[in-house]
């Protein structure tokens, strides 16, 4: 599944081809997708496209008669094609602009979503109760620590809660833990002040990375094949099950927390 570097490169991405131009039409081949693509995302059809932003991992298109929520699920690629472009296979939105270029959303597993508000999008059922953002002031020291108070969950699903904090997916919150030296299967509640202290700006750093080195990829927007899947980096914990740990040599240690795969260095990460 995208994380949130993966989305917000393609915000980064798509939004100089398409903000400011007018919506000409949006085309749903199947609307089979998590939810059934409502009617009402032709609402925005004859509108200027004012913004594309994002929150958590929902990528916002802001006109003046409502918003497009569209979201990648677990295998959704977007890219910005001449509109007479051939379609491929799981080509399932075309949202075309006046300028004769369309933002195609190809999606294999169907898992993405576009969907439409009319009102206020920060009151969507989608995102009103999400976190702050983790690149943000919002997400600190102090907000994690109080948040994780009374909380017997594991610290890595602690986490990977968008109520808690937004975009901290498997395998970043893999990597933030393992630099941090926290132990991932750790009660947050039990976890001090000046571990968190440490963790903060971690993940911070590990996220705005992955942003960076993405930055490498803008210009794949525009190819037919177009879009980066997750950017070519050193991950050092994630996916190493049973490899040897690159700062003790010691055996990394594979668990599942939460249904998800979590590796971890059992004399690094105490």
């Amino acid at each position: 599944m995208p994380e949130l570097p993966e989305v917000e490169v393609s915000r980064l991405g798509i939004s100089p081809h398409i903000e400011g131009r007018t919506i000409k039409s949006v085309k749903v081949h199947d609307k089979r997708l998590r939810w059934p693509v409502p009617e009402t995302v032709h609402q925005v059809e004859g509108h200027v496209l004012r913004s594309v932003s994002r929150r958590s991992k929902y990528l916002l298109l802001q006109t003046d008669n409502g918003c497009l929520i569209l979201h990648l699920g677990m295998s959704g690629k977007l890219r910005v094609v001449p509109a007479e472009t051939m379609h491929y296979k799981h080509d399932h939105i075309d949202i075309e602009f006046d300028n004769g270029q369309t933002l195609r959303l190809n999606d294999p597993r169907r898992f993405g979503a576009l969907l439409y508000s009319g009102g206020d999008v920060s009151g969507h059922e989608l995102l009103s109760q999400l976190g702050p953002e983790p690149l943000t002031d919002a997400f600190n020291i102090d907000y994690l620590f109080e948040r994780s108070r009374g909380r017997s969950q594991s610290v890595k699903t602690f986490l990977m809660d968008n109520k808690v904090v937004v975009g901290v997916g498997n395998i970043y919150a893999n990597e933030a833990l393992f630099k941090a030296g926290i132990n991932p299967k750790r009660s947050a509640g039990k976890i001090s002040k000046a571990r968190y202290q440490k963790l903060v700006p971690i993940i911070k750093e590990t996220l705005a990375s992955a942003i960076e080195l993405g930055g490498t990829t803008l210009k794949d927007f525009t190819q037919v094949d177009g879009n980066p899947g997750y950017f070519a980096q050193k991950l050092q914990v994630y996916g190493r099950g049973g490899k040897l740990c690159m700062v003790c040599s010691n055996r990394l240690k594979e668990v599942r927390l939460g249904q998800r795969s979590t590796v971890y260095c059992t004399q690094c990460q105490r």
